[in-house]
């Protein structure tokens, strides 16, 4: 094991999610990325254009109250800190709208370009980028959220301040179409990790950082 999870009492309601994401295709593309294989240049061009298809619509079935507890439990209760706060997988900014009424969002990433033409560019520098080779200096950024978002780890550990907080969200929990086990974002995460984690509402959250005094943490 990489890590340990420190889960807490859910404060808000939890929700059973609908069965929706246990058998989706993308179930397979969540599990190759995060054990480190299957992303090229090719595959990065379906998965923008699998999301620009689905960009009408996207933000009003991606932004209630219900799939977004997770997230809003976990910047109440995850102890994020200060400093640049980076969003990854932001799509239209249905998270983004949350994050930012609590704290500045130095930029929100996405790769689909369809996806960023509907986000409300008040809310934050909406970027185009690709998750795998993030626009990012390394240890740049002090709290990186995810939310429904494939697992690039090493990347991530790359522009994460050593620090930082990685915070991941499962807003549909276990049906979530790109979903992980929380032991297994921990896992993936190179080095020894921290984390603490609840549920809220249909969906799950993560909130890990490094064990700094272990063997391959980064100081």
């Amino acid at each position: 094991m990489a890590g340990a999870i420190a889960w807490l009492d859910p404060v808000r309601e939890v929700i059973e999610p609908a069965r929706f994401g246990s058998d989706h295709p993308m179930r397979t593309v969540t599990r190759q990325i995060g054990g480190g294989d299957g992303w090229s240049p090719q595959r990065a061009s379906f998965v923008a254009g699998v999301f620009d298809e689905l960009s009408v619509g996207w933000h009003a079935d991606h932004s209630s109250d219900v799939r977004l507890a997770p997230l809003e439990d976990a910047l109440d209760r995850g102890g994020l800190g200060e400093g640049c706060l980076v969003e990854i997988g932001c799509g239209t900014g249905a998270a983004t709208e949350r994050i930012a009424a609590r704290r500045p969002v130095a930029a929100a990433m996405d790769l689909s370009p369809k996806m960023l033409a509907l986000a409300d560019p008040t809310l934050a520098p909406f970027v185009r980028a690709d998750a795998g080779v993030l626009p990012l200096a390394s240890a740049s950024v002090d709290v990186m959220v995810l939310v429904n978002m494939f697992m690039f780890a090493a990347e991530y550990d790359r522009v994460l301040a050593s620090d930082g907080r990685f915070v991941w969200i499962s807003t549909m929990g276990d049906e979530t179409p790109i979903y992980l086990p929380p032991d297994e974002v921990i896992d993936h995460l190179p080095g020894r990790w921290t984390a603490t984690g609840s549920q809220a509402g249909t969906g799950l959250w993560l909130v890990a950082r490094r064990n700094l005094g272990s063997p391959g943490a980064r100081g």
